[in-house]
């Protein structure tokens, strides 16, 4: 049976001031984005998450985090300018975005069309571990063992070193001006290899387009493989 929001809503050991604490301790720049709160009742209410969790704590009180010029984006529970939030991208509520995804749950996503999810065994073992679907090689990488850690390291972690095959000079300048529910698509792909001396052009497409083509592209290369 469903829970109310009056049992999702922890007024006793909320986990939002430990969230805070780690966004303004963080070793690069994140903006908090406003919540709905009318739509952050609902994402709650969707999710069946208690605001003890952090995961919670973003849905409840946030439209979502844009970490490091908004190269990376949270989840929360979604706002005028960041329309994904936790419900829709994992198929759930009135207005998904993208299917339930089997075995796992996405809770955030990245300008160059790499996606942050918990693993519910179509993954890794099913433990909740975040894992991050790269997009220079189609392949889901584990990050960490649970969702805190996750965002831990994407506050506090060297992304620098995480991201650097991925980012150019002015990046930051470009990615200040994407919208966070859309992402920079490559040709040749990222996961691609290109002749010595090209360069990669990109155009900014929806977030669910990138996710599509890489599940997309990630089947035929699994079907490739099985017929060697």
């Amino acid at each position: 049976m469903a829970r109310q929001l009056g049992e999702l809503i922890d007024g006793k050991e909320p986990a939002w001031p430990q969230v805070k604490a780690w966004v303004t301790g963080a070793s690069r720049p994140v903006e908090v984005l406003d919540s709905n709160p009318a739509r952050a009742k609902d994402v709650l209410l969707a999710l069946q998450v208690t605001t003890r969790s952090p995961m919670g704590a973003l849905a409840f009180q946030t439209g979502g985090l844009l970490i490091d010029s908004g190269w990376v984006r949270l989840f929360g529970g979604g706002c005028s300018r960041f329309d994904g939030d936790l419900a829709r991208w994992n198929g759930l509520g009135p207005r998904p975005l993208t299917d339930a995804f089997e075995g796992a749950m996405l809770v955030g996503h990245d300008a160059v069309g790499g996606f942050f999810a918990l693993d519910g065994g179509a993954l890794g073992e099913g433990k909740g571990h975040a894992y991050y679907l790269a997009p220079d090689t189609l392949s889901w990488e584990k990050l960490t063992d649970s969702y805190s850690a996750l965002l831990v390291f994407l506050l506090k972690g060297d992304l620098e070193r995480f991201y650097s095959d991925l980012r150019w000079e002015g990046w930051e300048k470009d990615v200040k001006a994407l919208s966070p529910d859309r992402g920079f698509h490559f040709h040749p792909p990222l996961f691609a290899e290109a002749d010595a001396g090209t360069t990669r052009s990109r155009k900014d497409v929806p977030m669910t387009e990138l996710l599509s083509m890489a599940l997309d592209f990630m089947e035929q290369l699994s079907a490739e493989d099985s017929k060697a």
